[in-house]
């Protein structure tokens, strides 16, 4: 292999941390493993765009380019090979692969080698199809279809793209070649349409999991990773067909997707509810609100006859939901913490177990409380479905009977307790319900005696599969911690037990709590910088007064000065010339007693005047 000259093709993904792009970037940054185990280096560049400014470690990247301009775009485009534009996500897309694909149609003279132009639209761009034969309406469109497809309202620019790409494509294949993919509903590796009935069948905070709708919609999906495969594989074999649908071969209903994840991650009920109440959830984009009323019966033709994908979820969601949900806890990071509290007798460990689950979010199991919790769901379900002799589930009831019986003899057979054995199997029914599952749990105070230890964590060959996996984890991570509960600082305790375990792995605050909190924090941030701000205004002004003041006070003085320097001449001409005539006036007035003395003194000014 080491003879072997290694070409490497350049790949432009764009958004490259949206759902999609980031799969397919993954895999073609993969190492190809070859029919007689050969492994060899993957032969992709993955370069991408990208609208975050974190410093993400992105190992299946050479260069991410963050907001850029699109003359930075075409620059980067002109020296790819591969050119891979998602629009299945973000509307806001769509304009910039119709400016991608122009741009390079208008420089394709100045291409060196070929270039391929690959378009991941969305069969919503069939959502208003015509049935094929009103007579059978269930016939699924296939990629010779392609003609007579019609788009959902909201997706006419996602038609309109695929047209134009498909036609630039036409100029020149040589040159450059154009395809349009046209994806059915994405899932696996952490979701994205589907995610709210993950989310809220993980989270278990409500009974039944709503069904938007009749239900009966046929949805097409496909698992991500084997939509990146297909993309894989175009790039190639170069098919001559320039329009291809990727849908894997399930025909789920919506009713059934969603039942098989509450199922698989939550108490399986599900409810039907008015579409309407979908554009309540705050989880869900109208994107994904028209995505979920979509209802088409597809095929890809050209998958089967052109390639021989290696699927990953050939049959879709509903027949892999294990796989799906295991990608889906790991992805989210919601994967579940086990605990187990031991102690002597009144040290405080319910106290402890308590802080645990709250800070962690885990299910508090006590012995004494999931016994009785047994027996009361036990009772409910024979007093519930026994009396109905037709209930499908009455057979269920008599076995549910005979348990019950079983538990009320046995306790009153041992006084009251129940040996190892059945509470062992009263308690792994228990931790192995989806609650526990899901979000963890703290055993408190139990088991009690090795042989209780041993019963429910030593897994022997022949035993069940979902013991192995209630232990899988403990036995990769078990973390014997030794300390004193009594201790009077119970943040020392936790912050001590909080270091070993690490930090919560869930879903956190709800966004609710959390926009609150964050309003209230703005408010607060708010409220501080306009005090601040009157503070400063204040002392602006107080400075602004006491500058003014003093500048009047400097003014009025010098003016003061200005004018006794200007009344210098007046007085002394007054003092010479004005001030002896009129000091005799007065006397001669103050003398003579005229009757109008201001008369007087004025004819005594002119007939004396100086």
């Amino acid at each position: 292999m080491d003879s072997i000259t290694q070409v490497y093709k350049r790949v432009f993904i764009n958004d490259i941390d949206s759902f999609v792009s980031k799969c397919i970037a993954k895999l073609l940054s993969k190492n190809t493993l070859e029919a007689d185990g050969t492994v060899w280096p993957h032969n992709y560049r993955v370069v991408g765009t990208t609208s975050s400014d974190s410093e993400e470690h992105r190992p299946y990247l050479v260069e991410a380019y963050i907001r850029p301009k699109r003359e930075k775009i075409l620059q980067k485009l002109m020296e790819c090979d591969i050119i891979i534009y998602n629009i299945t996500q973000h509307p806001d897309q769509v304009e910039e692969a119709r400016w991608a694909v122009t741009a390079l149609h208008d420089k394709k003279s100045n291409f060196q080698q070929t270039k391929m132009f690959i378009l991941i639209s969305t069969v919503m761009t069939w959502a208003c199809s015509e049935p094929i034969n009103s007579e059978e309406v269930e016939l699924p469109f296939t990629d010779e279809d392609f003609r007579r497809r019609k788009a959902h309202p909201n997706f006419k620019k996602h038609l309109e793209l695929e047209k134009m790409v498909a036609k630039m494509g036409k100029t020149d294949r040589m040159l450059f070649s154009t395809y349009v993919v046209v994806s059915g509903l994405q899932y696996g590796m952490g979701e994205q349409a589907f995610h709210l009935f993950f989310k809220m069948s993980w989270l278990g905070q409500e009974n039944e999991i709503p069904v938007f709708g009749d239900g009966t919609n046929i949805v097409p999906t496909i698992h991500v990773s084997d939509l990146a495969s297909v993309i894989k594989k175009i790039i190639e074999h170069q098919p001559k067909p320039y329009y291809l649908v990727a849908v894997d071969y399930s025909n789920n209903t919506m009713e059934d997707i969603v039942k098989t994840i509450a199922c698989a991650l939550g108490l399986g009920k599900i409810r039907r509810k008015p579409f309407e109440e979908a554009f309540l959830k705050q989880d869900l984009s109208i994107m994904d609100i028209d995505l979920l009323q979509v209802n088409l019966c597809m095929e890809g033709g050209h998958l089967k006859e052109l390639f021989c994908v290696q699927w990953l979820c050939e049959f879709g969601l509903v027949e892999n939901i294990e796989l799906v949900v295991e990608e889906y806890r790991q992805n989210r990071g919601l994967l579940p913490i086990r605990m187990c509290v031991l102690g002597p007798p009144a040290v405080g460990k319910s106290r402890v177990c308590m802080q645990i689950c709250d800070h962690y979010k885990l299910h508090h199991i006590r012995l004494n409380e999931t016994i009785s919790e047994t027996i009361s769901n036990l009772e409910y379900f024979v007093r519930n479905t026994l009396s109905d002799a037709e209930n499908e589930d009455s057979t269920s009831a008599i076995e549910a009977q005979d348990l019950l019986n079983f538990f009320k003899d046995h306790i009153e057979q041992n006084g009251g307790f129940l040996d190892d054995q059945v509470l062992v199997k009263v308690m792994m029914d228990k931790l192995m319900s989806n609650p526990c599952k899901n979000q963890g749990f703290v055993l408190d105070g139990f088991p009690k005696t090795y042989e209780q230890a041993k019963e429910l964590f030593h897994v022997e060959d022949h035993e069940s599969e979902e013991k192995s996996y209630l232990i899988s984890y403990c036995n990769k991570k078990i973390l014997p911690e030794i300390t004193s509960l009594n201790t009077p600082d119970s943040q020392l305790l936790m912050h001590s037990i909080c270091e070993r375990v690490g930090k919560p792995r869930n879903y956190g605050e709800s966004n609710q709590k959390v926009q609150e909190e964050v309003m209230m924090l703005t408010e607060s941030v708010k409220k501080a910088d306009k005090e601040q701000k009157e503070m400063e205004e204040a002392k602006q002004r107080s400075a602004h007064w006491e500058m003014w003041t003093k500048t009047l006070e400097e003014k009025r003085q010098w003016e003061v000065q200005q004018l006794e320097v200007l009344s210098i001449p007046m007085k002394t001409y007054l003092t010479e010339h004005i001030i002896t005539t009129v000091s005799q006036g007065l006397v001669a007035c103050g003398s003579a007693w005229p009757e109008d003395p201001l008369d007087f003194l004025a004819e005594y000014l002119i007939k004396n005047h100086p």
